[in-house]
């Protein structure tokens, strides 16, 4: 990737692969995956990991390919066009909690974990949200406590992309008494723990074949090994954070990409009064609208990509770019629904389908206006407090 935001040929040609899989192999499954709820197959998962879209950003020792952020954020794009839970293995495996364990986990768990995910055996979910903590991730209330050489686990997380389906969850967790952030590290809790158990599979408006539960632990008890990142870690977590943001950003610009094509291959063949629907006035003036907002959140995704390379992106670039995309893609498939017509209302034609998981991406990770409150952060250079006095 340069400056000027060209890819490179080795970029183009993982960018064509990933089309072509996401086409030929996801595309005639999507819809039918979406209706009925389906997990992606474990054939699937296998067959990500040995195209090497499972390792495209992890280290080379482990198996993985060692290439920048942006090369897995190309294939996310692609496969997302066609088929959400595909191209949530692919996030999970370069952009979500496994790369906490790359950055900051201890060379047994690095040994252990990394390679189960570059194959495809094993994902590792995040634990973040609670019942009663969301936005405030601070305010969460699960703690580990040290028992011996076993770490105590009691508390409920909620919202979890993977729950109940992942075998392994980076958990967020208080590990002392300390106030807010100060108490806050993270532990590797595997899905056999004696004394977690996982809530019923939640029903939501999209992020169909995503799998998603609430995780409850009970005494749960792990090894102390399984120690992450210590008490008063909260910063290094929600740095590689930004990480995962940049994975949310790009699952909206993939939905707002996808409806935009379709909108462009419908309005050329769709007539009314006698002539295709795209020479009219107000449907040009709404697909440039579309274009120009789904360029922009490329673009904006770009510089933080390309700042970040192999490290850690700019949390003010992020923040950003995950703002604008999230937002784009409620309104650009909203407008092609609309360019639909009657069509974008049903689920032959996808667009509602594409809208619906718009919304929950722009719910993960930290909402648009969770990010606006960072992004004055940033510019202001201080932090603000919103909780009451």
């Amino acid at each position: 990737m340069s400056d000027n935001f060209t890819l490179t040929p080795e970029q183009e040609a993982l960018r064509s692969v990933a089309r072509e899989v996401a086409k030929d192999v996801y595309a005639p499954r999507a819809a039918e995956w979406d209706l009925n709820r389906t997990l992606l197959p474990e054939e699937e998962s296998a067959r990500l990991g040995e195209l090497g879209f499972l390792g495209i950003c992890l280290p080379e020792e482990f198996g993985g390919s060692g290439a920048p952020l942006i090369d897995a954020l190309i294939v996310i794009e692609e496969l997302a066009k066609e088929c959400r839970p595909a191209a949530f293995q692919v996030f999970e495996a370069n952009v979500g909690p496994v790369r906490v364990i790359e950055f900051y986990g201890t060379d047994e768990q690095r040994k252990t974990i990394i390679p189960q995910v570059v194959e495809g055996k094993a994902s590792v979910a995040i634990g973040i949200s609670e019942p009663d903590a969301g936005s405030g991730a601070t305010d969460m209330r699960t703690t580990a406590r040290l028992d011996g050489d076993e770490y105590v686990i009691n508390g409920t997380k909620r919202w979890i992309s993977g729950g109940g389906h992942s075998q392994y969850y980076l958990l967020y967790c208080r590990l002392d008494d300390k106030p807010g952030a100060k108490a806050i590290g993270a532990v590797l809790v595997p899905a056999d723990a004696p004394g977690l158990s996982f809530g019923a599979q939640e029903k939501l408006m999209g992020f169909r074949g995503i799998p998603s539960a609430d995780l409850i632990f009970e005494d749960a008890r792990v090894p102390a090994a399984n120690l992450v990142i210590p008490a008063g870690g909260f910063k290094e977590l929600f740095g590689v954070f930004s990480i995962e943001r940049m994975g949310n950003a790009t699952m909206s610009l993939a939905l707002g990409q996808a409806a935009l094509d379709r909108t462009v291959a419908y309005t050329k063949e769709r007539a009314q009064f006698g002539r295709p629907i795209n020479e009219f006035q107000n449907v040009q003036q709404t697909v440039a609208d579309m274009a120009i907002q789904v360029e922009a959140a490329r673009m904006l995704i770009m510089r933080a990509a390309i700042s970040a390379g192999r490290g850690l992106p700019d949390t003010y670039e992020v923040s950003v770019a995950k703002c604008y995309a999230n937002e784009m893609a409620k309104r650009v498939t909203d407008l092609g629904m609309q360019m639909h017509g009657g069509n974008g209302y049903t689920e032959e034609y996808g667009m509602e389908r594409m809208h619906r998981d718009a919304h929950g991406w722009a719910i993960a990770g930290g909402t648009p206006a969770m990010q606006r409150v960072r992004i004055a952060s940033e510019i202001y250079g201080q932090a603000f407090n919103q909780r009451a006095n």
